[in-house]
């Protein structure tokens, strides 16, 4: 039969699912068993007169029903997350790609021009010391 945990957690669904197949259960009703499902049994059993094992049989399959959703929702989840995983996996090969690309062009314009590369890494070197220096120079 259904835990109270369960009782607890899904109350507002039992409490439509209940109202669906013994429309003459009030709100208030329900409400004095919430949470107890032995005390919520007795109330439905007092009120229309079901078997207990009526009661008990309905519980059950509220709770097969429940699992199913959950079952359901989990595997969802879990075919998101594989989407997610390979749409990452594939936009890193794509980076990884270009990057390949990127290193194989500059080798190449430094094989065919290896003074002009020479020149440019020596400019640079120059530039970026100066900046250094005037970063890391005390304020007066």
């Amino acid at each position: 039969m259904i835990s109270q945990q369960e009782l607890s957690g899904g109350w507002n669904q039992i409490k439509g699912r209940l109202k669906e197949k013994w429309g003459q259960l009030t709100d208030n009703e329900l409400s004095q068993g919430e949470g107890n499902v032995e005390k919520l049994v007795g109330i439905i059993q007092q009120k229309t007169g079901a078997a207990r094992r009526d009661v008990e049989a309905f519980f059950d399959q509220f709770s097969r029903d429940s699992a199913g959703v959950a079952n359901r929702v989990a595997d969802t989840a879990r075919q998101y997350a594989q989407q997610a995983s390979d749409a990452v996996s594939q936009g890193y090969e794509q980076v990884s790609d270009r990057m390949q690309e990127g290193y194989e062009q500059a080798e190449e314009v430094i094989r065919s021009r290896p003074a002009e590369s020479l020149s440019v890494a020596f400019g640079a070197g120059i530039i970026t010391g100066i900046l250094v220096t005037l970063l890391m120079r005390p304020s007066r």
